[in-house]
């Protein structure tokens, strides 16, 4: 029997990417799951496949994470059996443009903040007290290198992703003497529609970033996430990094073509 049988996983971002890889190897592992995304029919037709393929239980709920009302009514309503949540992976997150600090734009820098830090504390703020009642329960934040080191022109994403790095870190503070655990895995570069959006919708400046070098795919963090939520009761992984073979660091990177 696997060590998630039987118990839930709320996931956000669940529609795409590393949301979705986590949602399915869960899911395999016997993990009943409450799928979250603004694309509801997407969630709806993972959670019908997830559901036949593996015997568990599965909600979709649609939510912006960026919305603290509609996560709180969302959270409030959900039926007592679904909010004995053991498991909140923190996965939704965007990047917009690539531009340097005094070339922004406003409404970028806004939509990752909101969606990036805010996203991430309205909804470990209406979730984590159900964690704390209970004195059981485990955070996975997704962050990222790029919460650990700056590269030209990530400025405000980096910034981003070092808050997460930051409320990871003092949730883990937070809640020492409640049992519960905090994590934060923090990918390099992976290919999921992360680029697609930075650059909306430009296919060619997204294939570019991964051009000659062999990404991570959302499945290997997907996995990272797994053993982190899978270790013994009394062990805490704080914080997992994980990059490509062919980069270093946030700058550091090798095209070889393979």
């Amino acid at each position: 029997m696997s060590l998630l049988t039987g118990k839930t996983t709320f996931i956000t971002g669940a529609s795409a990417g590393i949301g979705k890889a986590c949602a399915e190897l869960f899911a395999k592992e016997k993990s009943n799951l409450i799928l979250t995304a603004r694309r509801i029919n997407r969630l709806k037709t993972l959670a019908k496949k997830l559901e036949e393929e593996n015997k568990i239980k599965v909600k979709c709920l649609k939510l912006d994470v960026r919305n603290f009302e509609e996560i709180e009514q969302t959270i409030k309503s959900l039926e007592k059996n679904w909010k004995k949540v053991d498991i909140l992976i923190n996965n939704a997150g965007l990047s917009r443009g690539l531009n340097k600090i005094y070339e922004g734009k406003k409404e970028d820098w806004d939509e990752m903040i909101d969606t990036n830090i805010k996203g991430l504390a309205y909804v470990t703020r209406h979730i984590l007290p159900l964690m704390v009642k209970r004195k059981n329960g485990h955070v996975i934040n997704i962050g990222s290198t790029a919460g650990h080191e700056v590269y030209p022109n990530g400025n405000v994403y980096a910034a981003t992703k070092f808050a997460v790095k930051a409320l990871s870190q003092s949730t883990r503070l937070d809640v020492l003497d409640k049992g519960i655990r905090v994590t934060s895995v923090d990918p390099g570069m992976v290919e999921t529609e992360f680029s697609l959006v930075r650059f909306r919708g430009d296919k060619q400046k997204a294939k570019n970033v991964y051009k000659g070098l062999k990404p991570l795919n959302p499945k290997d963090v997907a996995e990272a996430v797994l053993f982190c939520a899978t270790r013994p009761k009394e062990v805490n992984i704080n914080q997992l990094i994980l990059t490509p073979l062919a980069q270093a660091s946030s700058t550091q990177v090798v095209r070889k073509g393979y």
